[in-house]
């Protein structure tokens, strides 16, 4: 994969940066066939990009807006992704987009797994654009080291595009979407910010094994011609 590292002096003009880049993807998809699809991660790194890109002035009404992967818990939690896009990225302008959560009460990750891969394949499939998250233990998404249900997450035999994950690292129990699914996107991100996060992207551009660092299995594709890199102290 050809790496394209964008490096900006502040993380405030990163977002705005990636923000506005972002818009114009959408934008060009709902110009070429009326509707787009964004898939974000959650955590504390998106904030600024979410409030950014909220202010957007596209036709979000036009906008599915998905999550890339999510803890198991209800949205009155802390934790929750999909509280995160609610409260940061789904207001102002971009309150007009359509939200699909992951999150089903009663039901385990597992348990709804299947259900949420059937309806997942049918609206994102390909994305518009995908943002990538990545932790100082070399996971993006919810692929893990150590989690018995990487190699489903990364190659599923039955075409899957949401599994359920649990891995020492990861809390609770998660969902995520699979590797092809996130590899469909037409504009596809690495956002990262930080010394910490710079120096753990280097020791997975080394060698070593891809389930020691599972972000690997993302910047070593050779099927597709482009990763973006977006990086900020």
């Amino acid at each position: 994969m050809d790496l394209r590292f964008h490096e900006y002096p502040t993380r405030e003009a990163l977002a705005e940066g990636l923000a506005t880049g972002l818009a114009a993807v959408l934008a060009t998809a709902i110009d070429a066939r009326g509707a787009a699809t964004l898939a974000v991660s959650g955590g504390s790194t998106p904030r600024l990009l979410f409030e950014r890109l909220s202010q957007a002035d596209i036709e979000w009404d036009r906008v599915c807006v998905l999550l890339v992967d999510e803890r198991w818990v209800d949205e009155d939690s802390d934790r929750s992704n999909a509280r995160l896009v609610r409260n940061g990225l789904l207001v102002g302008r971009a309150a007009k987009a359509r939200f699909e959560p992951f999150f089903i009460p009663g039901r385990t990750a597992a348990e709804a797994a299947p259900d949420l891969s059937d309806r997942f394949a049918v609206i994102a499939r390909p994305l518009d654009a995908a943002i990538l998250g990545m932790g100082n233990d070399g996971h993006t998404a919810s692929f893990f080291p150590g989690s018995e249900q990487l190699g489903a997450a990364l190659a599923p035999s039955d075409g899957a595009s949401v599994v359920a994950v649990e891995a020492p690292g990861a809390g609770e129990p998660r969902v995520t979407l699979t590797l092809p699914l996130l590899l469909s996107a037409h504009f596809l991100a690495l956002h990262i910010e930080g010394e910490d996060k710079r120096e753990t992207l280097g020791l997975a551009l080394a060698d070593g094994p891809l389930e020691e660092m599972p972000v690997r299995a993302v910047l070593r594709q050779e099927s597709r011609d482009d990763l973006q890199i977006f990086w900020a102290r």
